[in-house]
């Protein structure tokens, strides 16, 4: 044995204490810490830019590029979905309404 398996024991031991450290930062100080409030306005917006960060490069792109045909099964899913939450504002309905409107395109004519 030449100590090849201490390298990944560290590695994973260090991931943990850093996980377990940012995760509970905010519950260590005895008091709340006090937070300006452009922080605090900002803070309400950073789901949904976390959340678009992550749908937004799954719709419009494939393969590390942009999409370039209309016929991609997300695109009209994306939409219907999108006016779906619109109309009724139900998180379900839009997952279902997407995946209703996705699969047939993608599986039956393969878009």
């Amino acid at each position: 044995m030449n100590g090849s398996w201490l390298v990944p024991i560290v590695a994973i031991l260090g991931l943990a204490v850093i996980t377990l450290i940012t995760r509970a930062f905010f519950m260590i100080p005895e008091r709340e810490l006090p937070l300006p409030d452009w922080l605090r306005r900002g803070l309400k917006y950073a789901p949904l830019a976390a959340l678009s960060g992550v749908i937004a490069p799954e719709i419009f792109m494939s393969g590390g590029s942009l999409i370039d045909t209309l016929a991609d099964a997300r695109l009209p899913a994306a939409l219907c979905a999108g006016g779906y939450y619109f109309w009724r504002r139900r998180i379900l309905g839009t997952i279902v309404v997407g995946m209703v409107v996705y699969l047939p395109l993608h599986i039956g004519l393969g878009w």
